[in-house]
Parts: structure tokens; sequence; C-alpha cells
């Protein structure tokens, strides 16, 4: 039987590549954006239904489950992927904007998880992923904010997947490096730069701006890659995508472990002793 996707931020990048992918595999899915009209090419009857869906709004994500619901009956896989990202020192960064960088990449995207789970339970089945990043297992530059988002978001979900396993329910976390999205484009939000920051931060807001339109990743791939791993029998709870991706995700490891050696002698003598008894 074909499953039911519903995907979050279908109207460009990642989102609109993986609802192509749903629709050419025969599935059938419910494609959603902020603007209704950005998807409702992606409608066909019988096959896929367009849903506005603000994700941080919290009305709007139970009534695009519940319209799932009486549209197909069921929901096997939903894809949380709106979201944006962000550039600056962190402290170029306003209250409002770091909220608001939250609101979309993390508490949107508990909220269309919560509001999934109990459909998934009911039928015993079903599988949430989440679109996570690189910089979800790594910060670099004038990325504080932005992975500050995607490590919420990995961490609760590595909890999660913990606690819905028994119930029959997979979690994934998609890594991706550069892909050519609009990431790099108009899709991030933007520090008012300081004067103080000009010297660390220049050659990174530079180079980062280079790359939109350069990006190595191909999203229709990326699409294939999440398909792939929904057919698994036994789905990992972590896919990089992207060669770097792979190639940064274990350099990070390595040098996670090789800190962890260094300050060892340190961390470790912090139990309390060893009783006489024992």
């Amino acid at each position: 039987m074909s499953r039911v996707w519903l995907v979050t931020g279908t109207s460009t990048g990642f989102g609109r590549a993986i609802a192509r992918a749903v629709l050419a595999r025969g599935d059938r899915l419910v494609a959603t954006a902020r603007r209704v009209d950005d998807v409702a090419d992606l409608a066909a009857p019988g096959r896929a239904i367009a849903v506005p869906l603000d994700v941080t709004d919290p009305a709007a994500v139970q009534a695009a489950v519940d319209e799932v619901v009486g549209a197909f009956g069921r929901i096997d896989v939903v894809v949380n992927n709106a979201g944006y990202g962000s550039r600056g020192a962190f402290e170029e960064f306003t209250d409002e904007q770091i909220r608001d960088q939250f609101e979309v990449n993390v508490f949107g995207a508990f909220a269309v998880t919560r509001a999934v789970l109990p459909v998934m339970r009911a039928q015993g089945s079903g599988h949430v992923i989440q679109m996570s990043s690189l910089a979800g297992v790594r910060s670099a530059l004038g990325g504080s904010v932005y992975s500050a988002s995607k490590f919420a978001l990995e961490g609760m979900s590595e909890g999660l997947a913990a606690e819905v396993a028994p119930l029959g329910i997979a979690v994934t976390m998609i890594e991706p490096g550069p892909f050519r999205t609009d990431f790099a484009g108009r899709s991030p939000a933007r520090a008012e730069p300081m004067a103080a920051y000009d010297d660390v931060l220049g050659t990174s807001r530079a180079k980062f701006a280079a790359l939109h339109g350069t990006q190595p990743g191909d999203p229709e791939r990326a699409a294939q890659a999440v398909e792939g791993v929904v057919d698994l029998d036994d789905p990992p709870l972590r896919l990089p995508l992207g060669a770097s991706a792979f190639d940064s995700v274990r350099e990070t490891l390595h040098r996670r472990l090789a800190e962890v050696d260094a300050v060892e002698h340190l961390g470790r003598p912090t139990d309390y002793p060893p009783s006489a008894a024992s």
C-alpha cells in the first residue's frame, strides 16, 4: 500500500524535491507551506493535497494533521522540513531574531511531531524525518544561532527515538552538508554586522555569500536518499547527506574523542572515592 507523507515547507528546496519524489514513487502526499498557493501545483486528485501551514501556529498544525487524516486516514511519514538558517556572530543577533529562529526550527518541528504521534501510535507504525543539518553536528563561524536550533532538534529527536521505537515508530535525522538550495541565498536571516567582528567573520561572510549556486549537493539526489531511508527495515537515527557532510562528521567525532582523551586526567577523578569496604 502506498504511504502517506506529510511534508512541511514544500515551496522550495529540500521540501519541494522530496514532494516531487513522493509523487514520482506513487505515494500520497500532503504538501504544506505558509502560502498554500506556493504548493498548489503539487495537488493531484486522490493522490496529493496542498494545505496551508505555519508551523509556529499550534492551531494550524493540528488543523493540518486533522485534514491529512480526514483525506487519507493515516500518516506514515512526516518530514519536518520547514525552517531557515541564520548567519552572524551571536552578539549581533537581537532577542527577536534568536526567538524567531527557535520558533520555526525547534518549536515548529516539535509541534508537528507531537501532533502526528497520536496518529502513528494508533497505527502502530510511522516514521518521523527531521531535517537537521551538518550544523546540528558541529557549529562554525557565523553559525552559532542556527546550530543552536539544530542541536536542540537533534537532542529532542534522539530521546524521542528511544521513546517511540517500542511503539513501531522510527525517527531519523537528516544532516545535509552544502546543497544547492536557497540556504545561502535569500533564505538566511542575517544579523546586523558589528565592526568588532569584521576581522573575525569577514572572510566567513564572503565565502558563505559566494557559496550560493555553487554548492555540490543535489536536492533531487537528497530526496532519493530520504526515500531510501524510509524503505529500510531498520532505519538509522542519523543520515548525513553529501561527501562533505560525511567528511565533516568524521572529523568532528575524531576531534571530540581527542578532546575527551586530553582532559580525562582532569574530569575522571571527580567521583566520590571508593569506600574502604568496597
